[in-house]
């Protein structure tokens, strides 16, 4: 696929056909679930064609996960309160990204995709790389402080608290409140203290 700096010819991609496609497709995910999601359908009510779908997006779950996850997830976190409020914070931020209605309706087909495309797998992890970064410091911190054991790692923190956000969602969506959050936090801090 070109990339914008190896385009040299040719008109210059719309910006507003890649938002209205965004916008068609978390429409249609509210309306009728990822089911309702085609490239024709988004075209449709995009008012373009799947053509200039194609030319942007390799196939449909690209475009999805760009529609519903159009920015790093978990960006604003903000960290340095005691450990628990922190870990707190990681885990309702998770569930707040994935849980979002549209996040919810598209993510299984999402994760079923990611196993053909490498790349979008590639695409939803960067999703989380601002929250592994500031889990990774929090956690040094931590260690530093005697408030968690030294062997404690973060990647695998953070993969602990999205796994159980996925698996909440898939199977008891409605249990998701801020005392799960509570609960599963204090969980987790259980696990890290040395």
């Amino acid at each position: 696929m070109d990339t914008e700096e190896s385009r040299t010819a040719g008109r210059p991609r719309d910006p507003r056909i890649e938002e209205s496609a965004f916008t068609s497709v978390r429409a249609l995910l509210a309306e009728g679930g990822y089911a309702a999601v085609t490239m024709g359908a988004v075209a449709a009510r995009a008012n373009t064609t799947r053509t200039a779908l194609y030319r942007r997006w390799p196939a449909l779950p690209h475009l999805v996960h760009e529609a519903v996850f159009p920015d790093e997830l978990l960006l604003d976190m903000q960290v340095g309160a005691d450990l628990g409020t922190d870990l707190a914070g990681f885990v309702r931020g998770t569930r707040d990204a994935l849980c979002a209605p549209e996040a919810s309706a598209a993510l299984p087909e999402l994760l079923a995709a990611s196993a053909t495309w490498p790349d979008l797998h590639a695409a939803m992890m960067q999703r989380f790389a601002g929250a592994f970064s500031a889990l990774d410091d929090r956690l040094a911190e931590a260690v530093a402080a005697g408030e968690a054991h030294a062997d404690a790692r973060s990647d695998e923190l953070l993969r602990l608290i999205i796994g159980a956000v996925i698996a909440g969602l898939l199977l008891t969506p409605d249990d998701l409140d801020d005392a799960w959050v509570d609960r599963l936090s204090a969980t987790l801090l259980r696990s890290l203290r040395p």
